[in-house]
């Protein structure tokens, strides 16, 4: 497995890794996110494991998982919720309205597949 260099360097609170080789379309498609103790480095609590969808959708042999939409949505709601609550903020102001305009994007993309027809089916 392969650690992933983040953008985050000072005070990361959990590592994560790529578990997987390339797939379909030039991208990783397992993730291991290792949740340090906080205590003593390199001390796993836990593992979650990300598994993204391999395929297209609609192919029976494809492996059904998780979208980066999906993530998205989940980081959007936590931000909506820190914003509403005691600890909003500017820079959680400025993440979510970029992670919006991922969305945002992200549903133009399949739109255009819907389109075009070409919605779960291996073509550009």
């Amino acid at each position: 497995m392969k650690e992933l260099s983040t953008i985050q360097k000072r005070e990361k609170l959990n590592q994560i890794f790529v578990a997987d080789e390339i797939g379909p379309g030039g991208a990783h498609h397992e993730y291991h996110i290792v949740i340090n103790d906080g205590k003593e480095k390199d001390i796993a609590n836990d593992v979650v494991i990300i598994k993204f969808q391999k395929g297209p959708r609609k192919e029976k042999n494809s492996q059904h998982g998780v979208g980066n939409e999906d993530l998205l949505e989940i980081v959007r709601d936590r931000l909506k919720s820190f914003q509403d609550g005691p600890f909003a903020s500017e820079y959680n102001a400025k993440t979510l309205e970029h992670v919006e305009e991922a969305l945002m994007w992200l549903n133009r993309r399949v739109e255009d597949r819907i389109e075009r027809n070409v919605l779960g089916k291996n073509i550009k």
